[in-house]
């Protein structure tokens, strides 16, 4: 029976069958959706609310609130945050870092007023979120939000260490402090030792070793170390204080607010901003999470149905938590905000929707209703050392590390002392007041010298370059003598309209009246010497990538001193190092030629500058360039003396992906890098090119040689480029048979479909290539590498044709004959490309205008082909403002 018959007949006059048809070639009915729980979900979201459960009450106790309302916070912090919120596996509930805050509160106005502020400081979130100005808060340095941190756990530390030798905890640090000695001499021993219990099985818990420690760690830490305590308490019969849940039916619930309307005007406003940057941090922190989870970002095996977790909605976030803190507020329930503890332990337990947050919710309200008979069976010694654990992880040396790092250690110090002292409001205010102060400090702080060495006069500006140091900059400017040669170095990141325009004045002035001006960036580089007195390293670092790292060399080499280009371990604050510049290899196709490809140039680098500022072009920075290294050895290889595309690199074992060598060991920690620290800075930027579609503004034709980076030396990104590469440069003319057709076909393609308006030729110095053509002889072997030589043999008859006048660099002759063949392959090579069809079509309609270039490598120097003569000259770039391109 053939296949496009039916096998049997349907009626459509059949009630029973008819509602089964449906039109054809259309798609079939979609079947209605019905509620599914990933068994990811359950097992996660039981896995926060046994850390949850014991952390809500710690934190209510911590407070001096009802310990309901803990519980309270949890499940409405879990359902309502969790199903409105944007970032879908942050779980929110009662956080450690408001309950200074909430402590205050409570003293000041009582339970029933502080619920009513929580009210309105969710209201205020509600507004902050329909004004979508939640990536504002992010503004805020993290050295102040990590000293509120810091100053928060020491204040809930010192608090509950009272709880933990038997006493009572008072209003204040500094009275906290005070009463400490007078506390220590009446502990209590009960308390001690659960307390102590509760900690030792804390801290000891995720640290047991072999298989059986694996499968124990699965079961929280916290809660563990209550269990244990409450149960040791237990049998033991000690008599300690312990939970005590009264009747849901007497629990308070929120009030009219009493107080002074500045008072509660400042309490609302310190709520909001402790809840809602807390929220907003833990979300990108959460989003790093779910980054290293490939099965969030594609849907995999663990995931429901495919579904795919996106980055934060950061406004919708805050819409969440705001919903969150009114439902929460108005049934007597602490503040709430994204807990970085159990959102972390949301996602490494394996959830994938915010099904999880929303049924760990679910698990508290249960708990709530039926284990308040177990619940009040915990000592409240337990709960106490629980948060003062919690408390002292609050001051991390990590953070400390950072702020030190990046000179910001007064503003984390400063911030830290304010809230222990003063309060969070207070605190954070003196934060930003130093912060604002120390930036303000490093704008205006520039050091400007003038010294002469060897006739050349040097002015040398270090720092910041506003309106400010105008003054002492022309001071030092006309120190410089009339017709003299000037070298300015910038060694800065920022100069302002006043400052440039005063620079450039001088200049211009200066070039009039015979003198000469050369303005450098950076100082050439830093001197790194080993203990042993070994040869100094100098690093020259890449302003775009900024990821040039210095590394000794080894011993088998230490003859030749060797720069390998390494990922940048400087950051960015919260959000990570400067991006790291990554490298796709593009190798050629069957023979020696290779164009990169329909999908145009990839990779990226990192923001320019310290804080993505404009990049050496004059450009502003962009998250990214396009980083074909060609036929080198992986994305870190640097070239070498031993000719091009040598890649030298660190000794040691290869990496995975490679058996043995460290070509591999490279190649992953490159990509590595990528995926650390350019990834998230170029990720919508290469998800808008995957969406739209590549359109390169020009063809980019150039050697295979792994010096020459396009990206670099064009300030380029991410779909800028359409980079053809092949040994020599070379366009071979059409019609020739040559067994490859990929350059004529990337020329069609770059012409005809991508519509590219400009073509680029760019030849190097010390190509290898050219070498190989000028030692060629007659006859030999057909290698695959003098078959494609052979496209390169018509420069070298221009060349040595009399007749012609020699392609040359300006300013100077050739320095030998590989030079001169290098440059007149450049030219030859434009000749070829005029004989295609597509380009000759594109030529004569305006569309398309060609270039020849050359990349001097030592000098690190582009000169463009000018139409001076027949020939052409390759003359020096000068930017648009005249200001010539350092050397």
């Amino acid at each position: 029976m053939s296949a496009c018959v039916p096998t049997r007949a349907t009626d459509p006059s059949d009630p029973h069958r008819a509602s089964h048809l449906h039109p054809p070639h259309s798609p079939p009915p979609t079947p209605p959706r019905r509620f599914r729980i990933a068994s990811a979900d359950v097992s996660a979201s039981i896995a926060v609310f046994l850390i949850a459960l014991p952390l809500s009450l710690g934190i209510a106790l911590a407070t001096g609130a009802p310990l309901q309302a803990g519980l309270v916070a949890a499940a409405v912090g879990g359902i309502v945050a969790g199903r409105l919120g944007g970032c879908p596996l942050q779980v929110s509930g009662p956080a450690a870092g408001l309950t200074v805050v909430t402590a205050d509160l409570i003293h000041r106005y009582g339970w029933r007023t502080t619920c009513a502020i929580t009210v309105l400081a969710g209201v205020v979130q509600l507004g902050l979120g329909c004004l979508r100005v939640a990536r504002t808060a992010l503004a805020v340095s993290p050295a102040i939000v990590h000293g509120m941190l810091a100053g928060i756990g020491i204040t809930i530390a010192v608090a509950q260490l009272h709880i933990v030798l038997g006493g009572t905890p008072q209003s204040s640090v500094l009275d906290n402090l005070r009463a400490l000695p007078a506390q220590l001499a009446r502990v209590q021993p009960a308390a001690v030792s659960v307390s102590a219990l509760t900690l030792a099985l804390l801290f000891l818990w995720p640290r047991i070793p072999g298989r059986a420690g694996l499968l124990l760690r699965r079961i929280p830490a916290a809660l563990v170390a209550v269990a244990g305590a409450t149960t040791t308490a237990s049998l033991t019969g000690l008599v300690l204080p312990k939970v005590d849940l009264p009747s849901w039916s007497s629990h308070a619930l929120a009030g009219l607010p009493e107080g002074p309307a500045l008072g509660l005007v400042a309490a609302v406003l310190t709520t909001t901003l402790v809840c809602s940057v807390q929220s907003l941090l833990g979300a990108v922190a959460v989003d790093k999470l779910a980054a290293g989870r490939p099965d969030l970002l594609a849907g995999g095996p663990g995931s429901s149905r495919g579904a795919r977790v996106g980055r934060s909605d950061l406004d919708r976030e805050l819409l969440g938590q705001g919903a969150a803190n009114i439902v929460s507020g108005a049934l007597g329930g602490l503040p709430v905000a994204g807990v970085a503890v159990r959102s972390s332990a949301n996602v490494q337990a394996g959830a994938v929707s915010r099904n999880s947050t929303m049924l760990h919710g679910v698990l508290v309200v249960i708990a709530a209703l039926l284990m308040v008979p177990v619940l009040e069976f915990i000592p409240l010694a337990s709960l106490a050392a629980l948060v003062m654990a919690v408390g002292i992880q609050m001051v991390s040396l990590h953070h400390i590390r950072t702020v030190t790092r990046h000179r910001e250690v007064l503003v984390y110090a400063v911030t830290t002392l304010g809230v222990v002292v003063f309060g969070v409001l207070e605190g954070v205010t003196l934060g930003i007041a130093v912060a604002v102060g120390v930036s303000l400090h490093r704008l205006t702080r520039t050091r400007i010298t003038h010294h002469e060495r060897d006739g050349v006069h040097h002015v040398h500006v270090r720092g910041q370059l506003t309106f400010l140091a105008v003054p002492r900059l022309s001071r030092a400017l006309h120190l410089v003598p009339q017709g003299a040669d000037a070298v300015v170095e910038l060694d800065g990141s920022f100069m302002d309209h006043a400052a440039y325009e005063s620079l450039q004045d001088w200049q211009k002035t200066h070039t009039a009246q015979g003198g000469s001006v050369e303005l450098t960036g950076r100082s050439p580089g830093t001197s790194i010497a080993e203990p042993s007195g070994a040869a100094d390293c100098r690093c020259r670092p890449w302003t775009a990538w900024r990821n040039h790292q210095c590394e000794l060399p080894h011993p088998a080499v230490a003859s030749t001193p060797t720069w390998s280009a390494v990922s940048d371990t400087g950051t960015l604050g919260a959000a990570g190092p400067a991006g790291a510049a990554t490298a796709a290899v593009s190798p050629g196709p069957s023979g020696a030629s290779g164009a990169s490809g329909l999908s145009g140039a990839s990779g990226a680098s990192g923001a320019s500058g310290e804080n993505g500022g404009p990049d050496e072009g004059g450009r502003p920075g962009r998250p990214g360039g396009s980083g074909e290294l060609g036929n080198s050895s992986g994305p870190t290889g640097s070239s070498g003396p031993g000719g091009p595309g040598t890649s030298r690199g660190p000794a040691g074992s290869s990496g995975p992906l490679a058996p043995a060598g460290s070509g591999g060991h490279e190649l992953a920690r490159g990509i590595s890098a990528f995926q650390r620290n350019t990834a998230p800075i170029v990720r919508g930027e290469l998800a808008r090119l995957a969406r739209e579609g590549q359109q390169p503004a020009q063809l980019f034709l150039t050697c295979a040689d792994s010096r020459v980076v396009t990206s670099m030396i064009t300030s380029s990104g991410p779909g800028d480029l359409f980079v053809v590469r092949n040994v020599g440069n070379l366009v071979p003319l059409p019609g020739e048979e040559s067994g490859d057709d990929s350059v004529a076909a990337a020329i069609e393609y770059a012409v005809d479909v991508l519509k590219v308006r400009s073509i680029t030729v760019c030849g190097h110095s010390g190509c290898g290539a050219m070498q190989a053509l000028l030692d060629s002889e007659p006859g030999g072997a057909r290698t695959p590498l003098k078959r494609w030589l052979r496209h390169g043999l018509p420069s070298l008859e221009r060349m040595a044709d009399d007749s012609r006048a020699w392609a040359k660099l300006a300013g100077r002759a050739s320095a030998d004959a590989v030079e001169q063949l290098c440059l007149t392959n450049v030219v030859q090579q434009l000749e070829h490309l005029r004989a295609h069809d597509s380009v000759a079509r594109a030529l004569r309609d305006g569309e398309l205008e060609l270039h020849g270039m050359y990349f001097h490598v030592g000098e690190a120097q582009a000169y463009l082909l000018t139409e001076v003569s027949s020939e052409g000259v390759f003359d020096r770039v000068t930017d648009a403002d005249g200001l010539r391109s350092p050397a």
